[in-house]
């Protein structure tokens, strides 16, 4: 069966890297920020032209590291801060805001690159919001020098999940460097990926860098001096040799996820809605990502035939039940968000990897457009098992 994202293949690729890499751990022990922490840090940064880069536990951890370094959380009057987010992205950027103790206020998405519409931002903004946490879905940023705009306007911090995004360009400038803090995930299945779970933070300000260090673990200053409360966040020293060795094959990888996708959409565009990426801009296609009308016929009709598939995401934010109160008390209900729910109801995402061969792509695309005719022409289809 074909895979969705296939690491064995990819470690065979760069097996001799990996394997120099987390033997040189297991040979100094120290597999709490070790030296290749340190040394990864030092490449992330120069990569995506920061000052500073703040690894982590998880992706989900660099979220909770920059809200907490920013101080959102409770006002002086009790009451929770707000941050204007999207309600289509995986939970962890919501519940990062409400485990930081504040509120996640909505705001729908734009139907090209599935962002956070920047037009419908400044019509969320209140008195008690403290923070804009876009996200840059799918591999492309989104539109950030439009929502930095609003932010300054109304002195609010910006923070980009780029969960997905790492590697991608944004009117020459890279994802993570966009805004106040930029938050990455390096969470197995995403363009660059350890061996576990991982993520890191980048920011050009020295102060919240500082917080951010002390904060991920345990709030220190130096040993046994604690400054603040934090949490151990750390990133693993054998998950930094991984990155690091992933890192020297990362722009070809990257090229070859651009060729994959090329593929993907001309043979799919005229069978369903295919993704775009916006001129000004890059993707590291961290998903492939297509609309069809009946996603659970398709999804059947390509499962039949060997091919894995996911969806990204199949419930907006303020559709989950752990929300229910808190959309009640904002009025959302469902059509409150209609773009997202649309997406939400209709996406699906292929198999992408580097290492999807020609006649891959190919088979993969034959299957979508006899799923979306329906039975006839079925028997065309080129078995993949």
């Amino acid at each position: 069966m074909m895979e969705f994202v296939d690491l064995h293949l990819q470690y065979r690729h760069i097996q001799a890297r990996v394997d120099a890499r987390m033997r040189a751990v297991l040979a100094h022990q120290r597999f709490i920020l070790g030296p290749e922490v340190a040394e990864l840090e030092e490449r992330l940064a120069a990569r995506v032209a920061t000052r500073h880069c703040i690894t982590c536990a998880s992706g989900t951890d660099a979220l909770l590291l920059a809200l907490m370094a920013l101080g959102v959380g409770r006002r002086q009057d009790g009451q929770p801060d707000e941050v204007i987010t999207s309600p289509f992205t995986f939970f962890a950027t919501g519940e990062m805001i409400t485990l930081a103790g504040a509120r996640p206020v909505f705001v729908d998405i734009e139907p090209v690159g599935y962002n956070i519409d920047p037009s419908k931002i400044e019509a969320a903004i209140t008195r008690r919001t403290k923070a804009i946490l876009p996200v840059s879905l799918y591999g492309q940023a989104a539109e950030m020098d439009a929502i930095d705009k609003i932010a300054a306007r109304h002195g609010l911090a910006v923070i980009e999940d780029a969960a997905q995004s790492f590697g991608a360009v944004y009117k020459g400038r890279h994802s993570g460097n966009l805004s106040t803090i930029g938050c990455t995930s390096f969470f197995p299945s995403k363009p660059l990926g350890c061996y576990g779970d991982g993520g890191a933070c980048f920011t050009n300000d020295d102060a919240l860098a500082g917080a951010m260090q002390e904060l991920r673990n345990h709030g220190q200053e130096g040993r046994y001096r604690h400054t603040r409360v934090g949490f151990n966040g750390r990133l693993d020293t054998l998950q930094a040799a991984v990155l690091l060795a992933k890192l020297d094959v990362f722009d070809e990888e990257l090229t070859a996820r651009g060729e994959i996708a090329n593929r993907y959409t001309a043979l799919l565009h005229n069978a369903v809605k295919t993704p775009r990426v916006l001129p000004d801009r890059t993707s590291v296609w961290a998903q492939y990502t297509i609309e069809v009308e009946d996603r659970p016929a398709v999804e059947s009709s390509l499962t039949g035939e060997g091919i894995p598939t996911a969806v990204h995401y199949p419930t907006p934010l303020h559709l989950q039940p752990v929300y229910v109160s808190l959309a009640k008390d904002r009025g959302w209900t469902r059509g409150s968000f209609p773009v997202a729910e649309r997406a939400a109801d209709r996406v699906l995402s292929l198999p992408m990897h580097p290492y999807l061969t020609p006649l891959q792509t190919e088979t993969v695309a034959e299957a979508v457009q006899a799923a979306v005719r329906g039975p006839v022409g079925a028997g065309a289809r080129k078995s993949i098992r």
